[in-house]
């Protein structure tokens, strides 16, 4: 049989799926790193929420406080992702940040462009989600689900 038609095995999923998850990973942990020490999170909520959204039915409190938690989520989802801890849950937190933040850029332009950050940042997200469970070896998860079997 030729490699063209043989079936997809699990080392080509491990590959994948790490390629996949330091991507978004790396994606994340930057994006939140220049939130949280470069442009701080109190500049991020003036400039990105309160400055966009204060005359939207929002309520400033809840745009206070998606504006100065965004930038952490991001920095601790990312770094979570790179050493592959809680990796579902993870990516479940992800995918409610990314809603949020592209019904935000909707309410301010009702065809804005998801090609850039959200769509790259959504199919990534999909696929490490639809990818099989325990595709990645090299996850933080893995090691401890090993760990916790063998005590037992």
């Amino acid at each position: 049989m030729s490699t063209m038609n043989k079936p997809t095995s699990l080392p080509d999923w491990q590959i994948a799926t790490a390629f996949a998850r330091f991507m978004l990973g790396i994606l994340f942990v930057m994006a939140g790193w220049w939130k949280v020490f470069e442009l701080t999170p109190m500049a991020h909520a003036e400039q990105f929420f309160i400055g966009w959204f204060g005359d939207s039915w929002i309520p400033d409190a809840l745009l206070w406080a998606l504006g100065l938690g965004i930038p952490f989520v991001e920095l601790a989802a990312g770094a979570m992702l790179l050493l592959g801890f809680r990796l579902r849950e993870t990516l479940a937190t992800l995918a409610v940040l990314l809603l949020v933040t592209t019904y935000g850029h909707a309410l301010k332009e009702a065809l804005f462009n998801i090609d850039g950050h959200t769509f790259t940042r959504s199919a990534l997200i999909v696929f490490l989600l639809v990818s099989p469970i325990g595709a990645d070896r090299w996850t933080l998860d893995r090691y401890l689900h090993r760990q916790q079997a063998s005590n037992e």
